[in-house]
């Protein structure tokens, strides 16, 4: 893997790797085992994790545990990122693309992050200011 100092990292590969039963729970393993990246993530991230672990309350806790320890970074987002997410909207509604990339792709942006640990096929489409791809960290 590549070594980067900051990756985004989305909502698949987390959950992959706190629930067990997940077709990558043993591949988000050993991502995490290896990444020596910051991870760093957004709100609408999170609440799709914890969403998605529910009702294991044990497992999300587990997660929420780890954001409080700085495991993960939950970057806040900027009134310019909700300006950028609604020009996103407009440039990925034929996909459709929901809020939770949108935001990631706004933060890579703004912090000039282009590394991203995702399952999400939708990220070989998506460009970092409409011309750029990501770097795919985690590929399965």
């Amino acid at each position: 893997m590549n070594n980067y100092p900051q990756a985004l990292i989305d909502t698949g590969i987390i959950v992959a790797f706190y629930d067990r039963k997940d077709d990558y729970h043993q591949q988000a393993l050993k991502f995490f085992s290896t990444c020596t990246s910051q991870l760093i993530t957004t709100i609408a991230c999170v609440t799709e994790v914890l969403w998605l672990l529910a009702p294991n309350i044990q497992v999300q806790n587990e997660f929420l545990s780890a954001l409080a320890k700085g495991a993960f970074v939950c970057e806040h987002l900027l009134l310019s990122d909700y300006q950028r997410i609604q020009e996103l909207n407009t440039t990925y509604q034929n996909l459709p693309a929901d809020f939770t990339d949108l935001s990631l792709i706004a933060i890579s942006e703004r912090l000039n992050i282009s590394a991203i640990a995702t399952l999400d096929k939708d990220f070989n489409i998506y460009r970092r200011y409409r011309k750029q791809l990501f770097d795919r960290i985690f590929l399965f």
